[in-house]
């Protein structure tokens, strides 16, 4: 009767202190693992943004033009729905 009273005490002080132990390093398991995430996406989208815009002076003007296009409009914009109202 005894050892199976201590089995009993012996498994109840392993889940409580795994569940103690687990409530103190959650918090730093998730700080890693968001920084991580961070640094993996400022790696894939950081670099490329800089790549794409022109360094150009601090309030200078650039204008850019695009070349007009001799597009004609259709006329027809939809087909037409008749309806009748229904009481």
């Amino acid at each position: 009767m005894m050892t199976f009273l201590k089995t009993i005490l012996i498994v109840l002080l392993v889940y409580f202190g795994l569940k103690f132990l687990i409530k103190l390093v959650t918090p730093y398991l998730m700080r890693y693992i968001s920084k991580k995430a961070g640094q993996q996406f400022e790696q894939f989208f950081g670099n490329n943004t800089n790549m794409n815009t022109k360094r150009e002076r601090e309030g200078s003007i650039s204008i850019d033009k695009n070349p007009s296009k001799n597009t004609q409009s259709s006329k027809i914009v939809g087909e037409y729905v008749e309806y009748e109202e229904v009481d």
